[in-house]
């Protein structure tokens, strides 16, 4: 399982490798102290709903699932986009309601972010990656918190390098976003050397 986790969090980072969630990865990533936040609830969401969605995919959705009803036949695959962002709102709406009540401060500079998890490719795409790989539960559990701690990592080491640049001398054309896409396509190129990495 552990090396599972690695290679969701480096050999294939959603934001780095796959390239998926880069609206949130690039707009968040201006300041440490928000992507530290964003990164953890990312960590969490993705912990408990990829492992959610397999078992709500296993045992209610595939075919043969409801064969202890009398049902064999019965396929029901086609709902799992509807169940699986409907298991992510569910889960980002608790978070959001959680940091309201006893984190306010992060819950605030989080802004409009927090609900947009809900929407964010990389929560959904995690999910479907474990239906379309065929991963048992415990593998999804090890790669739900590999992907979402993969994300987290990006996105705050985008931020503090993104930090640092402030104090340089970018050229007029390149600041703000223009050199946040190269930082990131520098980062890509770090993390897809990853892999090539044999794992035990």
């Amino acid at each position: 399982m552990i090396d599972l986790f690695l290679q969701a969090a480096f050999a294939e980072n959603l934001a780095l490798s796959l390239f998926l969630g880069m609206c949130t990865f690039l707009a968040v990533s201006s300041r440490v102290d928000t992507a530290l936040g964003l990164g953890a609830a990312v960590i969490v969401v993705q912990s408990l709903t990829v492992p959610i969605n397999h078992v709500i995919y296993t045992y209610l959705l595939e075919q043969g699932a409801w064969a202890w009803v009398g049902l064999p036949d019965l396929d029901l695959r086609f709902l799992k986009f509807i169940s699986f962002i409907g298991v992510i709102a569910a889960m980002v709406q608790i978070l959001e309601m959680v940091l309201e009540s006893y984190v306010p401060r992060l819950h605030g500079a989080l802004g409009i972010f927090l609900p947009l998890i809900t929407v964010n490719c990389a929560i959904l795409g995690a999910s479907l990656f474990i239906v379309e790989r065929n991963y048992t539960f415990a593998q999804s559990v090890a790669y739900g918190a590999g992907s979402g701690a993969g994300w987290a990592l990006a996105v705050i080491a985008l931020a503090a390098i993104r930090e640092r640049i402030r104090y340089a001398d970018v050229p007029a054309g390149l600041r703000g976003l223009g050199m946040s896409f190269i930082l990131a396509g520098l980062m890509s190129l770090g993390f897809t050397a990853f892999g090539g990495i044999a794992l035990p």
